[in-house]
């Protein structure tokens, strides 16, 4: 039991509104949590995964009262309607000593995750207080990549719904490229172990019964080279040839033909068969990094009226789609948002999702850019945990921080925190969800300071005290190289500064050979990343489950791997005793993967992700 003498000694996550200390405290509920609740809540759905040591009864005295109030807002699609008022306080004899007050349902879920929260914290003996507390945004959602890779477990998966509901999100999706089984298209999903229709629609249950709404997610325009690669999709490509992505050339498929009406009945087959699937109303169509565009079949089309024309006509039609389903598409507004004249040409039931993953993402213009054009608004900043091994602490906080303050004075309605699986999904769990608990709590209370202790408390108990810090650490464990590391990934344009963008030095550098840009990074920045990590991984915080510690350590014995290599490869450090050493160690680190992505996720796509430790053994020379 740890006594409240400051608000903020109790480790609420998101940190609420307002919290007043009444003074005294009242013994908490036992063994047996009892209580008294309005039809149609279920109390136990928002105690499922986070009340711990907490048996559930409605046969005892009610400890716990949820009310209804009909003089507070009553539409959980807002804001307002999704606030609480949390009371706890000495009772007379057959009153309860916590009441939780809403005008919705969905205002009181929030409470009971609130009151779970203050019983993990406090056990035995509750102080006496009173919360007032409602979210900053609608729509706070998490946005999983299950393409890249990973597909998680239904086990998993429901977890992750227990955890998102936990620190008060409501929205989930999965993007899904390819691992979706459709009945007719079981060559572009066979190994991958995907999602079949009948799992969806028993993750949609479950996400709703715990106050989260699932949103169908099926990219319909570009990252489709998985299917376009096979000869049955090789027709609806735009191009087989040469493109550049970015700035990066590029060969080979990667987006539909967007003046092909066959692209169009293609997709409309796609969406026809998941979006009943889900109960939300929304569907999230992709359409981002459409670089190939222009390259290949539509060419003339694009001389002719424009890019920008194009890509919209395409989402339109796509966007016609979904309507006709009876549900409201979103998308990824990058094309749109680099040519203002495209947005206009877009239907306005729309929604924009302006995303970013940099500290330096513009959100304030593309928010103004998509109201000015009339389409509602969502933020999506990210974890950036992916092609990071530790995740990017700095970048993580500025991104989100700037997207959260940006939405808000741009009439954004949602936040969507994105984690991506980009080359492998090597990120393990807690580092993943280290950010999206940051991103959850931001999209809340956007006023509080970032308390990671907070998080994870809630998360894994008393020893996530330690834990959130100690990650916060392992994230800029190479902060240095990343703000001087660009050229690893890209030409330092004239006059810029060299900051590295959307991963970290420690993961890039590891596809570099031995011999090549060794200049980039300074050898005692390496030195001192790889002696951070060292530090790090004899101050583990003590008490954790054993498959979180074992992601940590696979997590530092990763980076410790990167770091040496990008150390020595610098100061001369490279001989054929060091080559055999780091090549056991490459392949041990790929053991280790194999074994804990087992723990959560299918064994669809680990072959795949295996793939680069063989690389980076290869690259030793054994």
């Amino acid at each position: 039991m740890s006594r409240m003498s400051d608000p903020g000694d109790a480790m609420l996550s998101p940190a609420p509104r307002r919290v007043e200390l009444l003074g005294g405290s009242v013994p908490g509920p036992g063994g047996t949590l009892g209580w008294r609740a309005p039809m149609g809540f279920d109390v136990t759905a928002y105690l499922s995964g986070v009340a711990r040591g907490q048996r559930r009864g409605v046969d005892q005295p009610a400890w716990l009262e949820c009310r209804l109030d009909p003089n507070r807002p009553r539409d959980p699609r807002t804001a307002r309607g999704q606030s609480y008022l949390l009371k706890i306080g000495p009772a007379r004899a057959g009153e309860p000593v916590c009441v939780i007050t809403g005008g919705t349902t969905a205002g009181l879920g929030h409470g009971v995750s609130t009151l779970v929260q203050v019983l993990s914290r406090y056990g035995a003996e509750v102080p006496s207080l009173a919360i007032s507390d409602e979210p900053a945004y609608p729509v706070r959602g998490v946005m999983l990549d299950v393409s890249r890779c990973r597909v998680p477990t239904m086990e998993e998966l429901r977890r992750v719904v227990d955890a998102v509901s936990g620190l008060k999100g409501n929205h989930l999706q999965l993007y899904t490229e390819h691992t979706f089984a459709y009945a007719d298209h079981a060559e572009v999903w066979r190994g991958a172990d995907p999602l079949t229709a009948g799992e969806v629609r028993e993750l949609d249950a479950y996400a709703a019964s715990r106050g989260v709404e699932l949103a169908a997610n099926q990219n319909c325009f570009g990252h489709l080279a998985r299917w376009l690669r096979l000869p049955k999709y090789a027709p609806l490509a735009e191009t087989h040839g040469e493109w550049v992505f970015d700035v990066w050339p590029r060969r080979g498929p990667f987006s539909l033909c967007p003046t092909d009406p066959a692209s169009v009945s293609f997709v409309r087959g796609l969406l026809e068969e998941l979006v009943p699937n889900v109960k939300g109303p929304l569907v999230n169509i992709g359409c981002d990094e459409t670089f190939d565009v222009g390259w290949g079949r539509s060419k003339g089309e694009v001389a002719r009226v424009g890019r920008g024309r194009v890509y919209a006509g395409f989402v339109s039609a796509v966007a016609g789609v979904v309507r006709s389903l009876g549900k409201r598409a979103m998308f990824w507004g990058d094309i749109a948002l680099s040519d203002p004249s495209c947005l206009r040409e877009l239907p306005p039931d729309l929604i924009g999702l302006a995303w970013g993953y940099e500290p330096s993402s513009d959100f304030e213009r593309w928010c103004e850019a998509l109201g000015g054009a009339g389409l509602a608004r969502w933020v999506c900043p990210g974890t950036s945990s992916w092609r990071s091994i530790t995740g990017r602490t700095s970048e993580r906080r500025g991104n989100i921080g700037r997207a959260a303050r940006a939405g808000l004075a741009g009439g954004a309605a949602g936040f969507l925190i994105c984690d991506w699986g980009d080359t492998g999904h090597h990120q393990p769990w807690p580092i993943a969800w280290h950010g999206i608990a940051e991103g959850l709590a931001t999209a809340w209370n956007p006023d509080a300071d970032p308390d990671p202790g907070a998080s994870w408390f809630q998360t894994v108990g008393p020893a996530g005290e330690a834990l959130g810090p100690w990650l916060d650490a392992l994230g800029d464990a190479d902060a240095e190289l990343r703000r001087t590391s660009l050229a690893l990934s890209r030409a330092v344009p004239p006059g810029a500064a060299p900051v590295l963008l959307n991963q970290s030095a420690l993961f890039i550098d590891l596809f570099k050979t031995l011999d090549e840009q060794r200049e980039v990074g300074r050898a005692e920045d390496w030195a001192r990343a790889r002696e951070r990590v060292a530090g790090l991984a004899s101050s583990i915080p003590a008490g954790l489950d054993d498959l979180t510690r074992r992601e940590l350590g696979h997590t530092l014995a990763y980076a410790a791997f990167a770091a040496e290599r990008g150390h020595a490869r610098r100061v001369g450090g490279v001989t054929s005793a060091w080559r055999c050493v780091m090549a056991g160690r490459a392949r041990a680190l790929g053991e280790e993967h194999a074994s804990l992505w087992r723990a959560r996720s299918r064994e669809g796509g680990l072959a795949e992700s295996l793939a680069y430790f063989d690389g980076y053994a290869g690259g030793f020379g054994s």
